[in-house]
């Protein structure tokens, strides 16, 4: 079943500023990260602080994320996501002037809970525009923003701040975090929904079944290995496989973009077979034999193990799209912000 014509255009409108809303937050979280090396190098913060301070912005979206999904489903998605994106612009700017770590980690913190905002509800406003039989290869584009926004930050962090220091290196998310608020604003509509009975409470679904505490649990679950090979996998081949540090790293940056593009496969494989839970399965059992074969193959002499990291490390990530999916169809629409809150509270905390 497709939508009309302009209904589908108005789709696809959203789908790309969401995308471009929650990536471009991606990146203002994923700075403090590449900032370690000049911090610690050349600014005299020992690795702990620095360490400290980079995770700052996550600690922030984990404090915010069920709020605006909340805010989402009282007043819409277009208002909280161009006004999260104008707030982490702000603080963009006032990271950029902190005089001293201590308001900067402040800015960073500030940062991070503004841009919670377009996480808890870009999602709800892509599942709200697009028909059933589309949603899973939406919001498996929509689970990109992660990998693009960590790879933009990547890219642009370290050569900026090399050159121009902490602030220079913040004027990638402040600039796309300031057009895209204005962009969201204009262009984003809320998704219709059925009408609201004065007085009369919605079903809260977390006390209607167990789905969504099963959801979260097993996408809970799935982030152990993803996060473990993100972070660990690189150091493995390196320290021991003993491969040179080049080639570590474009095997890693291969098996994300890999990763990436199986989410939306996923997520098609999911719309075709008319079931999220089915694909999700075997996702899950498919993530459990790799590791299982990964754990077997660890020895140093076994070159093969990088082969099979690379195979982990993209399937463990082909879950996200359609566990989102699923739990935004479950939850319905005046709940759908509060429940992706949650379910992407419960990925950061693990």
């Amino acid at each position: 079943m497709s939508i009309p014509f302009p209904d589908a255009h108005r789709a696809w409108t959203v789908l790309t500023l969401g995308v471009a809303a929650q990536t471009s937050g991606t990146v203002f979280v994923s700075v403090p990260a590449f900032l370690i090396p000049l911090l610690h190098a050349k600014r005299g913060l020992s690795l702990a602080q620095a360490g400290l301070l980079a995770a700052t912005p996550t600690i922030g979206m984990v404090l915010t994320l069920i709020a605006w999904g909340a805010l989402a489903d009282r007043i819409g998605e277009r208002w909280v996501i161009a006004s999260g994106l104008a707030l982490v612009a702000l603080a963009s700017v006032g990271a950029v002037l902190a005089t001293d770590y201590i308001a900067l980690g402040f800015f960073f913190l500030l940062g991070g809970m503004s841009a919670a905002s377009a996480n808890a509800a870009s999602g709800r406003v892509v599942v709200g525009w697009f028909p059933k039989d589309r949603r899973g290869l939406a919001m498996g584009i929509r689970q990109t923003c992660q990998p693009l926004g960590v790879t933009i930050a990547a890219v642009t962090v370290p050569t900026l701040a090399s050159v121009g220091g902490i602030g220079a290196a913040l004027i990638v998310p402040l600039v796309l975090t300031g057009v895209l608020a204005v962009a969201c604003a204009i262009s984003i509509r809320d998704p219709p929904r059925p009408a609201k009975v004065p007085g009369m409470p919605t079903a809260n679904p977390y006390r209607s079944s167990g789905f969504l505490w099963r959801i979260h649990a097993v996408s809970l679950l799935l982030v152990f290995p993803q996060f473990t090979l993100s972070i660990f996998g690189l150091v493995w081949l390196v320290t021991q496989l003993h491969w040179p540090a080049l080639a570590a790293g474009l095997l890693v940056g291969t098996a994300q973009f890999v990763g990436a593009i199986g989410r939306i496969a996923v997520g098609v494989l999911s719309d075709r077979v008319g079931s999220r839970v089915r694909p999700l399965r075997w996702v899950a059992i498919s993530a459990s034999a790799v590791m299982l074969v990964l754990a077997a193959l660890g020895e140093p002499r076994w070159g093969a193990a990088a082969i099979v990291l690379a195979i982990a490390m993209t399937v463990t990530v082909a879950d996200n799209g359609i566990a989102f999916t699923s739990v935004a169809e479950m939850a319905g629409p005046f709940w759908a912000g509060r429940a992706l809150g949650a379910q992407n509270t419960g990925q950061f905390l693990a």
